[in-house]
């Protein structure tokens, strides 16, 4: 029932080190999550996209080196999507996600705090009425399907891909978004306050 000492001490250093890079990486703002919805900062892709590739490239490396077992669960595909949509729009309201609330609770924010205490509510009443609702998400049962399983390739190339394509999009969103500043730059007006306090400068001058 209980783990040992070793792998629960595993689990608080690597969940520490997580917390630590998540907060260093700025999403556990709620400007920054929410405006990953909006399309207009995309620090939440490119970090998810960072530990996907790495979290696959660990994962199936102590796979194979028989040093971990892979545990794929079923492809519920209502489950999903009904979980998806709530999960997203708790995500936006909130402005963290799960992960990113705990870290966030380090800093002090109280949204934080209020969105774990709806979390556990929330894993409570799942937990009370899964015998009612069990029979809904099961209606579209897959399988424990995997894209390499899918594709009959090995995972290897699904993530030398998946690499790839992350490196391709990192660039060309530093070059959109370098672009979008300059033209902002250019094109945007300074506020009244500024624009006021660059009259009285050039009056002064004069």
């Amino acid at each position: 029932m209980f783990e040992s000492w070793t792998v629960i001490g595993l689990g608080l250093f690597t969940g520490l080190v997580f917390g630590f890079l998540l907060q260093k990486g700025g999403v556990t703002k709620y400007e920054v999550i929410v405006n990953q919805f909006r399309l207009k900062d995309f620090t939440v892709l490119k970090t998810m996209l960072t530990a996907i590739v790495v979290g696959g490239v660990g994962v199936y490396f102590l796979a194979e080196q028989e040093l971990a077992k892979l545990s794929v669960k079923p492809a519920l595909l209502v489950a999903n999507v009904l979980g998806g949509l709530i999960f997203g729009v708790g995500m936006v309201l909130l402005g963290l996600c799960p992960g990113t609330a705990v870290a966030a609770l380090g800093e002090r924010n109280w949204r934080a705090m209020a969105g774990l205490l709806g979390m556990l509510v929330g894993a409570f009443l799942q937990a009370e009425t899964y015998g009612l609702l069990a029979g809904l998400p099961r209606s579209v049962d897959l399988g424990p399907l995997t894209w390499p399983t899918l594709l009959g390739v090995s995972p290897w190339i699904i993530l030398a891909g998946l690499t790839l394509v992350s490196l391709v999009l990192f660039i060309g969103l530093e070059v959109w978004e370098r672009h979008r500043g300059t033209a902002s730059v250019h094109t945007t007006p300074p506020p009244p306050a500024q624009r006021l306090a660059l009259t009285e400068k050039v009056s002064v001058g004069s």
